[in-house]
């Protein structure tokens, strides 16, 4: 058995040609990821920033509600989940009408899990404490005040839940 000497010289080249072909593919793979962070980074960094400032001015908001006087959410922007807490049939039908007759919203309508609710309330979720107690005087309501057995997951993307009771 003989080798082919020009065979055994051409495969060195052929392997070094890849090795070089690879190692430059690489480093365009880099310098286009690093372009990519740098174009694309900042929107995405001030986009996640936003959300975290916006959470933690949520938590404080919730915290102090007292700090804010007027509401972020104009009342053709802030959705009301209404629930009937009485047991009267189309108590919260009812509600449901006054409140979109008042500008806001309409979610949900339906019934809450206790029917025994001797006041209606209003209950907001966390950082809309001011919309909640605008949506309680628009409607003469005594009470507002944090999801009380309720959990942000349930209210469906509604900002403010009605619960309504035998009195206002």
């Amino acid at each position: 058995m003989t080798t082919n000497p020009l065979r055994a010289m051409q495969e060195p080249r052929w392997r070094t040609a890849a090795i070089v072909v690879t190692a430059i593919a690489a480093l365009e793979f880099v310098a286009l990821a690093g372009a990519g962070v740098a174009l694309l980074g900042n929107p995405l960094a001030r986009h996640l920033g936003t959300g975290s400032a916006e959470a933690a001015r949520s938590r404080t908001h919730a915290a102090t509600p007292h700090l804010t006087t007027h509401a972020t959410l104009q009342r053709n922007e802030t959705s009301v989940m209404v629930l009937n807490g009485n047991g009267q049939a189309g108590a919260a039908a009812a509600a449901a009408a006054r409140i979109r007759s008042r500008g806001y919203l309409v979610g949900e309508v339906g019934n809450a899990a206790a029917q025994t609710y001797g006041h209606t309330v209003v209950m907001y979720r966390p950082g809309y404490a001011t919309e909640g107690r605008r949506l309680a005087h628009d409607l003469q309501v005594r009470f507002a005040s944090p999801l009380d057995g309720m959990r942000t997951s349930q209210l469906m993307g509604s900002h403010l839940v009605l619960v309504v009771g035998t009195a206002g």
